[in-house]
């Protein structure tokens, strides 16, 4: 294995780099995963997914046996309970046709299936290998891997950094970020106390700063604290099961005594933003582009929104079918959100400082959680359904850049909805009734990638014609004038692309 081409090489095995090996072999890209882990981590990590992460991830098909969309039912809602700065009360709502708004599952089991269903789409995932070099030239990239059967390189037209925040190709690509030092020490760690009362489950604020502990189970306990007083004066030393003794001892003013640890770790509030999300042909995403507070659990579906939105837009490109631009929409989209996510948490945390100053604020948001239609502005934040992507021009329809919920549909073969018809990973423009009939006459350049789809008008959709990008957000609806602008910037020149065959075209 001393060689290997490749026509995309993703740096990063984890679940960011599995999901857009799923997007990208499966739209037939020839891709290579390089990871330096032989196995799947089974240390605990993120166990979130919010709910427009999951949203995207259903309409690819990547949560089978996960997650499932709801019925069909109008207005109603599903809600499901989560917290602002350890401040219960907030509500997580999406439609009730979608799936629920909050996944609970563990990172690794959540890898483990985007493996498996990126070999099966036909992905080289090769593990044990550590990346030591990576160079871009004018026409490809190359990747230069250490491991057990010695160095191997491989060649590629493109390469995706989702390695992590010590990321290798962050640094190799020479990408700068703009960073926030760390403020705060934290620490976790799973061990067993001696007495399993003396910390219960839940949140808990101290005068010293914050507990957060989960029973396992067989007097195994989870731990996390928060100690404001300053950061660790060296974050990245290993943890030791004296100091979390210590920490929680000192965080609620009296010995706890615990033991048999399994797995120690700190973190701290350090946050970074990679100033671009791509340089020439080298492309960064998850943790590698982004960092910050774990508060809220919002690091690891920011990093699948990346995988989702980048996927389908460089196997496009790949293929020989993107428009002029296409590639940079990834950072215009993508770069805002991380940012927003940066500062919730950097203000969340804010609010956890145990300053008794800050004690009217907090009553202050803990009764506009209470209220439940104030919060919902945190709740669209936190869980990423209030994004709204760049839109073409002035003129553009509202409808444009929001995302597509899931409704029932009516088409010529049956009973459908949005979600069925986005799975195949194509473009849909979705003509409702008559009056669209001309825009998809005007599609017709396009019918070797675009999938049209003619429904009997619904309530909800108060619009002749959609075009949906496959990440389910709106790419152009019927106004003032029709698809052809947007399919060419999105897609190019529509004789062409009907020309090279690029994907089946079906009309339905």
């Amino acid at each position: 294995m001393r060689g290997m081409q490749a026509q995309v090489v993703i740096v990063g095995g984890g679940p960011v780099g599995m999901v857009l090996a799923c997007e990208l072999a499966g739209y037939g890209v020839r891709t290579v995963v390089f990871e330096a882990e032989t196995q799947v981590s089974r240390q605990p990590k993120a166990t979130t997914l919010h709910a427009r992460t999951v949203q995207c991830l259903v309409r690819r098909g990547y949560l089978s046996g996960f997650a499932t969309a709801g019925e069909c039912t109008g207005s109603a809602v599903t809600n499901s309970p989560f917290h602002f700065a350890g401040i219960p009360g907030l509500a997580i709502s999406a439609p009730a046709a979608e799936p629920e708004p909050i996944l609970k599952c563990a990172q690794e089991d959540l890898e483990r299936h985007f493996g498996q269903r990126a070999r099966a789409a036909g992905a080289r995932i090769v593990r044990g290998y550590r990346v030591t070099e990576v160079r871009q030239g004018p026409d490809g990239v190359a990747v230069v891997a250490e491991g057990p059967d010695g160095q191997v390189t491989c060649t590629g037209d493109y390469l995706v950094g989702t390695d992590g925040a010590r990321s290798l190709v962050r640094e190799g690509a020479g990408f700068t970020s703009r960073t926030y030092p760390a403020t705060v020490s934290a620490m976790a760690g799973d061990v067993r106390l001696e007495v399993a009362e003396d910390l219960p489950p839940g949140w808990h604020r101290t005068p010293r700063g914050w507990i957060v502990t989960k029973h396992l189970g067989a007097g195994a306990v989870r731990l996390r604290t928060l100690n404001c007083e300053g950061a660790h004066q060296d974050r990245h030393a290993p943890l030791t099961l004296e100091e979390l003794r210590a920490e929680v001892s000192w965080l609620v003013g009296r010995d706890i005594a615990m033991g048999e640890p399994r797995w120690l770790s700190r973190f701290s509030d350090f946050s970074r933003l990679a100033d671009c999300y791509r340089k020439g042909r080298v492309f960064l995403a998850g943790d590698a582009a982004h960092l910050h507070f774990p508060i809220g659990g919002q690091g690891l579906s920011t990093g699948l929104l990346d995988a989702v939105n980048l996927g389908w837009k460089l196997a496009f490109t790949v293929r020989g079918s993107a428009g002029e631009g296409l590639l940079d929409t990834y950072d215009e989209e993508r770069r805002p959100a991380a940012q927003r996510v940066i500062d919730n948490t950097r203000a969340q945390l804010a609010l956890m400082r145990p300053a008794p100053e800050l004690d009217p604020l907090r009553e202050l948001f803990g009764e506009l959680l209470a209220g439940g239609r104030e919060s919902g502005v945190l709740a669209s934040m936190v869980s990423a359904q209030d994004t709204v992507l760049p839109v073409r021009g002035a003129d553009s329809s509202p409808w444009e850049g929001r995302f597509l919920h899931n409704v029932d549909l009516v088409t010529g073969k049956g009973r459908t909805d949005v979600i069925s018809l986005l799975g195949e990973g194509r473009p849909l423009l979705l003509v409702l009734g008559d009056r669209g009939d001309d825009y998809a006459e005007q599609a017709r350049g396009w019918a070797g990638l675009v999938r049209v789809v003619h429904a009997e008008p619904v309530p909800q959709l108060s619009c002749p014609a959609l075009l949906v990008r496959p990440d389910g957000y709106i790419a152009w609806a019927a106004g003032s004038d029709g698809p052809t602008a947007a399919l060419t910037g999105y897609f190019g020149p529509g004789a062409a692309v009907e020309a090279r065959g690029v994907l089946a075209g079906t009309v339905s």
